[in-house]
């Protein structure tokens, strides 16, 4: 392609005309309308200001095949978020099950008709499996999007608004059916206490209760996180805000990141202080000081989001 074919090509992608394009270059419209028919090229300093606005190389704008490139770049952006998505809400998913299966061996080691105990301590082991497998998918997902972002630190806006539209059609659908899952779990747990109101002497009755609620969050909030991380795909213009160390944008995410760290951290280490010097200190009821934990991080991202705001 020659360079009027790609700054044509450019130049429509983004809805940009020939007028806007010219006076963003401090050029008339006759100017660009002579670069795309490829009568006249422009001199140094404007092209240089092409490849800044449109995030492309000088080699790629003068003589590459910018269409191409472009469909390269949004098929294998496309299918690295995909993957992330998934990935990641399933490693969250794998957190909340944890919590639920130790709900549920709780619940059985109390009933404990058959004679054989299941010791509080390997509960929490249990739970300790899940979340180590999760940490680890998070820190291996996660480096391999840092890796990602640092290859491609700027992206072109290279959906539709077609596209988009039909996201978010999904997207509604997605927070729809994970909220009522939720609220499901809810109407079960109440259900059964207003149907059963001695379930609150039966300690067995109660966490099996428990492990059936935690598996409807489990998956709600699993549905969440995927819809989530789908929606901030198909906003290229806050990606490259994050990437971009001036803007307001990046400052917000490495201080959530930050504080939200930390916060684990201390949770993490509260739950170890407890379960080694508290009896059964790595039971079920303990196990909450990291939901503590994660709701900290959702109350200091909201006011970090809204600050300045």
């Amino acid at each position: 392609m020659s360079l009027g074919e790609n700054l044509q090509f450019l130049r429509k992608r983004d809805n940009i005309t020939q007028e806007q394009l010219a006076e963003k270059l401090d050029v008339s419209r006759q100017s660009v309308s002579k670069w795309e028919s490829d009568t006249t090229y422009p001199e140094m300093d404007k092209l240089i200001q092409l490849c800044q606005m449109f995030h492309c190389s000088m080699d790629d704008l003068v003589q590459g095949y910018i269409k191409d490139i472009h469909v390269e770049d949004k098929t294998e952006y496309d299918n690295h978020m995909n993957l992330f998505s998934k990935v990641m809400a399933l490693a969250v998913g794998g957190i909340l099950f944890g919590i639920s299966l130790m709900f549920f061996l709780y619940g059985c080691n109390q009933f404990n008709k058959t004679g054989v105990e299941i010791k509080e301590e390997f509960t929490g082991i249990i739970f300790f499996i899940f979340l180590t497998i999760s940490v680890a998918t998070f820190i291996v997902m996660g480096m391999q999007h840092s890796d990602f972002e640092k290859k491609h630190p700027v992206l072109e806006n290279f959906y539709t608004q077609k596209e988009i539209d039909a996201f978010n059609k999904k997207y509604s659908i997605m927070i729809a059916v994970g909220v009522s899952i939720i609220f499901i779990g809810i109407i079960i747990i109440m259900g059964a206490e207003a149907a059963y109101p001695q379930i609150d002497y039966y300690e067995y009755l109660e966490s099996l209760l428990s492990s059936v609620f935690m598996l409807f969050i489990t998956i709600g909030v699993t549905i969440l996180v995927y819809a989530g991380i789908q929606k901030s795909k198909y906003d290229i213009d806050e990606y490259n805000n994050e990437h971009d160390t001036n803007s307001d944008v990046y400052k917000k995410n490495k201080l959530k990141g930050s504080i939200c760290a930390c916060i684990m951290l201390i949770s993490t280490v509260i739950y170890l202080i407890m379960g080694f010097t508290i009896e059964n200190g790595f039971g079920v009821p303990y196990v909450l000081v990291f939901a503590v934990g994660g709701i900290c991080c959702a109350i200091t991202a909201i006011i970090i989001n809204n600050k300045n705001n």
